[in-house]
């Protein structure tokens, strides 16, 4: 098989399916693993250069509609008769282990499927089992655009994640998976903790001072304690496994009386 990835969550997912031996080329956002740094790059996740794509002649494009706009390549693969498909879009961890365990049995991987879904549950149990330890869960808000601003709301994995922690997503009440929001809602939750993880932005290029010089900033609970953290990307704003990182760090963050310190390691449950 020639496979081409063109959204870096999907890289992620072929990469723990056994499959990126087999990836021929990917989109310029995929970064993991670092064997895809001697692949051919096919332009921003948003505009895929399909002369390119074309070009190489794939077997199967996995596709994805992850981020709005995405589907304009979907249109663009059907109009050239390219063979792809497109990666559910999953709104729960438990559905990324899903997602996982169909990838791999389309893949003619169905026992690698289930065992690697049975580890990620596994995973995710322990977490919600230390979870529990937490008599006063905090409250967080989490930012992953900020101009203008976009919060997860009730049926996005960073809400689960939130809890999973020990944790309340400020924005859970929200019954969408991103919330269009303003500041001034923001303050009005005044969070305990402040998680930025802005999509697509790498975390040394994350200037705190664009947070901090907002109006009202300096008296929200969250900014007097210094819990403002700035989260590296990749582990929280990708639907992949590579979530149980950004978990088990978000975790620790909130509460290291009850979670274990982070290794970076935490995905490797799924190595097999």
């Amino acid at each position: 098989m020639r496979i081409i990835s063109i959204c870096p969550s999907n890289t992620e997912l072929l990469t723990y399916a056994g499959l990126i031996d087999q990836v021929v080329a990917v989109d310029d956002f995929s970064d993991w693993p670092d064997a895809v740094n001697q692949l051919p790059r096919l332009g921003p996740d948003l505009r895929i250069d399909m002369d390119k794509v074309e070009a190489l002649q794939p077997d199967l494009v996995y596709a994805s509609l992850s981020v709005p706009g995405m589907e304009k390549n979907i249109e663009k693969l059907a109009e050239r008769g390219i063979p792809y498909t497109v990666v559910d879009n999953p709104k729960s961890l438990g559905q990324i282990g899903e997602v996982l365990k169909t990838i791999c049995s389309e893949a003619g991987k169905r026992d690698r499927g289930i065992e690697l879904q049975e580890r990620f549950n596994q995973f995710l149990d322990h977490y919600r089992n230390l979870s529990k330890k937490v008599k006063e869960p905090k409250t967080v808000y989490w930012e992953w655009w900020p101009k203008p601003i976009f919060t997860p709301g009730a049926t996005n994995w960073l809400s689960e994640m939130s809890e999973l922690s020990g944790a309340v997503n400020v924005f859970a009440s929200e019954d969408v998976s991103s919330v269009k929001t303003d500041w001034e809602a923001v303050i009005h939750k005044n969070p305990e903790v402040i998680f930025i993880a802005w999509v697509g932005v790498q975390k040394e290029k994350v200037n705190t001072k664009v947070v901090l010089k907002r109006s009202g900033a300096e008296k929200m609970e969250a900014v007097l304690k210094k819990e403002l953290y700035i989260l590296d990307e990749p582990f929280y704003c990708r639907p992949s496994p590579r979530l149980l990182i950004g978990l088990a760090e978000a975790a620790y963050i909130l509460h290291p009386e009850i979670f274990p310190a982070p290794t970076r390691k935490e995905d490797e449950i799924l190595y097999l």
